[in-house]
């Protein structure tokens, strides 16, 4: 996914200027930037949720269709099962309800919560909501996926659980995904390349993690110096 040129304003705030950015197919690009520099609005332009006022946002192949958004709230519905709620994602899709059923226990399985199927959004934990949803993203046959901050306040333990979750589903069927994220540290953990928003023509920082993701430790030299760039950069001033 290519954004060429991009120039996106909402009256009088200009949040991209002929920005440009590059997403190789098949990867996570974690997103990071201070609030209101134009990370959801990055997102709502790959989705097509909005368009640019000018320039370009142009897909490869893989890319083009259906679209997977991953929120910071799971937004289950409530008179739903966890089963019924992932099911649910795929009758626009699926006609034939066997096929559904085999999916949906798949990806239930995959996160853990295929004994707990039967079970409505008001019996599960925060953690068990957000694994529904997760599992509901990726039963969406998609070909784009977009997160917005999925894991903000969530303590340390059940955040890397989830994000391990996530990665379980990723690693099995990979696609273009764009990862948003207050927290270089996730950042860092997820994203195949990281980069800092904050400028309106270009991104303050892009970098390719060339360490695989299962080989990343809290001590590596090369992350946390990595790490400690994100930081200077989100905290330098709007160019």
């Amino acid at each position: 996914m290519k954004f060429i040129n991009v120039s996106k304003a909402y009256a009088q705030n200009v949040i991209f200027d002929r920005f440009s950015l590059e997403i190789e197919a098949g990867t996570i690009l974690a997103v990071v930037g201070p609030s209101g520099q134009g990370k959801t609005t990055l997102l709502h332009l790959a989705s097509g949720l909005i368009e640019a006022d000018s320039g370009e946002v142009v897909k490869e192949e893989s890319e083009e269709g259906a679209v997977s958004y991953l929120f910071q709230e799971p937004r289950l519905i409530p008179s739903s099962t966890v089963f019924s709620n992932v099911e649910l994602a795929l009758r626009s899709t699926e006609r034939c309800a066997k096929i559904r059923s085999q999916i949906t226990a798949h990806y239930l399985g995959l996160v853990g919560l295929w004994e707990d199927r039967a079970l409505y959004p008001a019996q599960l934990s925060g953690g068990m909501r957000q694994r529904v949803a997760i599992a509901r993203s990726f039963a969406h046959q998609s070909r784009l996926m977009l997160l917005d901050e999925p894991f903000q306040s969530l303590d340390i333990k059940l955040r890397y659980s989830l994000m391990k979750a996530f990665l379980t589903l990723w690693n099995e069927s990979p696609k273009t995904t764009i990862f948003v994220t207050h927290d270089p540290k996730e950042a860092i953990a997820l994203g195949d390349a990281v980069c800092c928003l904050g400028d309106a023509s270009a991104p303050l920082l892009l970098q390719k993690i060339d360490t695989p993701r299962d080989a990343r430790g809290i001590d590596d030299e090369a992350l946390l110096a990595l790490e400690g760039q994100l930081i200077k950069a989100l905290l330098s001033p709007r160019g």
